[in-house]
C-alpha cells in the first residue's frame, strides 16, 4: 500500500510517500480500514517538526484522523462489518502507524460510524477537534446552557467546532478573529459577538460585552500571551480551559485574584497512556456528533483538500497560520 512516512524530524520535505506492507493481521477487536480520508491537524506539524513521541520507531506514519471503508473484521468485533464508513482518531503520534496511508488497523472500540450525510473528507477532518472541543467545553469548562463563553480563534480548526458545540449547549459565544471573511464564517456558525483582535484589546471588548462582569468560561487555542491575557476577560470563580502548554512566563496573579479554575485539555493522553476506557469514550463522543451532523445541527469546514502524496503542501499551509477550518488528504474517490 502507499504510505506518507516521516523519515526524519524536519522540515515538510521529510514526508515522503512510500510503498509499505499492508496491515496483514487483526486481533480479536479489530477492524481493518480502507481509508478514504485523513485530517491534517497542528499536532502533525509539531511531531514532524521536533519527533514523535516515540523516537526510536522510525520511520513513522503521521495523522490521528481518519475515515474511511471497513475491509475486514477480527473474530470478536460485534459493531461493526466488512463495507461499513466509519470515522476515528487514532494512531499518528509515532508507536501506532497513523492515517497518512491507504489502510490502517483501529480497534472497534475507538470508533463510531461516518456521518451519512457528509463525505469522507469531512467526516475525515472531524474527529480530533469534535473530541478535543467537546472535552474542553463539556468536561473540563462544565459549561452549562445560558452561560457566555469566550472562544479563542473561532475560524480555526478547534474553534469552529467549539462555537457550534457551545450553542447546542445554550450558551453565548464571543469569539475572536483576524478578518471580515472570518467574521462572517463565525456568525454563519451561530457566534453573538466578534472580536477582531488584531485591533482591539479582546478583554476589554469582553468586559463591556458583559457589562463588566466577563464570560463565565474561556477557552484558549492559541496559547503563549494569549492566555494570560484572558484572565481579565473571565467572570470571578469562572473557567479557563486551554489546548496549549502555559508559557513559563505566565502571568498567574490576575487568576489567583479572580479565583479562576483553569483546566487543561489535550485529547490525546487517553492514545498516549493507553487509558481504554477513556478512548472508548471519545468513541462514543463521535457517535453523538455523527447524529448532530446528520441532523443538520454541527457542520465541519473542510478548507483545502490534498492528494495523499502532497502531505507536505497540506502541512505548509497548516504552518502559515492562515488556515480556516480544516485541511484533509484523500486517498482515493469516495465512489
Amino acid at each position: 500500500m502507499k504510505a506518507v512516512l516521516m523519515t526524519a524530524p524536519g522540515n515538510p520535505e521529510v514526508l515522503q510517500l512510500q510503498e509499505v506492507p499492508k496491515p496483514a493481521t487483526l486481533g480479536n477487536t479489530e477492524l481493518l480500514v480502507r481509508l478514504v480520508a485523513a485530517g491534517v491537524n497542528p499536532i502533525d506539524t509539531k511531531l514532524r517538526k521536533r519527533g514523535t513521541f516515540y523516537p526510536e520507531q522510525m520511520p513513522a506514519i503521521l495523522g490521528c484522523d481518519g475515515a474511511g471503508i471497513v475491509e475486514a473484521v477480527g473474530t470478536g468485533v460485534q459493531r461493526f462489518r466488512s463495507g461499513d464508513a466509519v470515522y476515528f482518531c487514532h494512531g499518528g503520534l509515532g508507536a501506532h502507524p497513523g492515517n497518512y496511508a491507504e489502510y490502517t488497523v483501529v480497534d472497534e472500540r475507538f470508533v463510531a460510524h461516518k456521518p451519512t450525510s457528509v463525505s469522507f473528507a469531512e467526516a475525515a477532518a472531524a474527529p480530533l477537534v469534535l473530541i478535543t472541543a467537546w472535552e474542553a467545553l463539556y468536561e473540563r469548562g462544565r459549561l452549562e446552557p445560558g452561560e457566555r463563553v469566550l472562544i479563542h480563534a473561532g475560524a480555526g480548526g478547534v474553534g469552529h467546532v467549539a462555537i457550534q458545540l457551545a450553542k447546542l449547549k445554550g450558551a453565548t459565544v464571543s469569539t475572536t478573529v483576524s478578518s471580515q471573511d472570518k467574521a462572517r464564517f463565525v456568525k454563519q456558525l451561530g457566534a453573538d459577538h466578534v472580536i477582531f483582535y488584531q485591533q482591539t484589546d479582546f478583554a476589554q471588548a469582553v468586559l463591556e460585552w458583559t457589562s463588566g462582569e466577563g464570560v463565565d468560561l474561556a477557552f484558549d487555542t492559541v496559547g503563549g500571551e494569549t492566555f494570560h491575557k484572558t484572565f481579565p476577560a473571565v467572570h470571578i470563580y469562572g473557567d479557563v480551559v486551554t489546548i496549549l502548554e502555559p508559557d513559563t512566563n505566565t502571568v498567574w496573579k490576575t487568576a489567583r485574584n479572580r479565583n479562576l479554575r483553569i483546566g487543561l485539555e489535550l485529547m490525546l493522553t487517553p492514545m498516549l497512556l493507553g487509558i481504554v476506557e477513556a478512548q472508548q469514550h471519545q468513541g462514543e463522543i463521535l457517535a453523538e456528533c455523527a447524529d448532530w451532523i446528520n441532523q443538520g445541527k454541527l457542520k465541519i469546514h473542510v478548507s483545502h483538500q490534498f492528494p495523499l502524496e502532497d502531505a507536505a503542501k497540506a502541512h505548509q499551509l497548516i504552518e502559515s497560520g492562515t488556515m480556516t477550518g480544516k485541511i484533509v488528504l484523500l486517498m482515493s474517490d469516495e465512489s
